[in-house]
């Protein structure tokens, strides 16, 4: 004999599962935020950085628009980074005009002390499961992964980021990243 099971109340439950990884991922954005304001690094640092990292060397007029931000405080901005060692500026020599903005080795390290450190807290955090929940766990972040895949190739623009500068600039961008350019 085989039970019927009530239809699923998927408003509810994508409600709940929105607050439920709401809820986990602010814990661990709290966790690395106290991290990196004990290093003197703000989250605007963060994001900024972290960006650049990953989209390469940008102008400053990219940076201001990119953070919805005057060309004023994002100077203010790259300045305080700039003192810490954690940014560094460039001028494109083709146009002096032009300053571009990277990441120093110093800005990579912290970056990487923060990664080192997250994983070793979900790492930690994970250990706390045991190999039932892990497994549903692993299961279920690979299932969403793949619906996020297929939700950017059915709607490439809801997910679209537009981080990196489209202009180029004639040698300015060696050893920046392949994606930037």
């Amino acid at each position: 004999m085989s039970v019927t099971r009530p239809p699923v109340d998927r408003s509810a439950v994508t409600a709940k599962m929105i607050a439920e990884l709401r809820g986990a991922l602010g814990e661990l954005h709290c966790v690395g935020s106290q991290r990196l304001v004990r290093r003197g690094v703000s989250m605007s640092h963060f994001h900024l950085m972290a960006m650049l990292e990953r989209h390469g060397e940008l102008p400053m007029s990219r940076i201001a628009d990119v953070l919805d931000i005057s060309l004023s405080n994002a100077t203010g901005l790259i300045d305080r980074m700039e003192e810490r060692g954690l940014v560094e500026r460039a001028r494109v020599p083709d146009d002096r005009r032009v300053v571009l903005v990277r990441v120093t080795d110093d800005g990579r390290r912290v970056l990487a002390d923060l990664e080192v450190f997250r994983d070793e807290v979900v790492a930690r955090i994970l250990g706390r499961l045991d190999d039932r929940q892990l497994s549903r766990l692993v299961a279920a972040v690979g299932d969403l992964r793949t619906a996020i895949g297929a939700m950017v190739v059915d709607e490439p623009g809801l997910l679209a980021h537009d981080h990196p500068s489209h202009v180029e600039y004639p040698d300015a961008r060696a050893g920046s990243s392949p994606s930037h350019r």
